[in-house]
């Protein structure tokens, strides 16, 4: 992986997808935390976890952070270059972040 200067979940969230450990993955968020990705919106850690597994077995992907910057709202973006078992692989994603007392508490995902 690309050496960014990445807030430290966000570090911990692509190395853990990256590795496969999708336990951790969902350890990366609140409790409450909602991540959008391919239309749907997915709420609370346990279900976020469910989410990891499933895009990993369906996917087999990595994400590759290739920049970061903040938002508007002064948020991490980051855009990722992402490969795997679906159409058009590789892709570059938009990663829309909220962080909130050192965890991710929101996550979009957008092409």
């Amino acid at each position: 992986m690309t050496r960014l200067n990445l807030p430290e979940p966000l570090e911990q969230y692509f190395t853990a997808a990256n590795n496969g450990d999708m336990e951790t993955v969902g350890a990366c968020f609140t409790p409450d935390a909602r991540v959008r990705d391919e239309g749907r919106w997915i709420q609370g850690r346990e279900a976020l976890t469910k989410w990891a597994h499933e895009s990993r077995e369906k996917y087999n992907f990595t994400a590759s952070p290739r920049s970061v910057e903040l938002s508007s709202e002064s948020q991490p973006v980051v855009t990722a270059e992402v490969t795997g078992n679906f159409p058009g692989s590789p892709l570059d994603l938009r990663y829309h972040f909220a962080i909130d007392k050192g965890a991710i508490s929101a996550l979009v995902i957008q092409q």
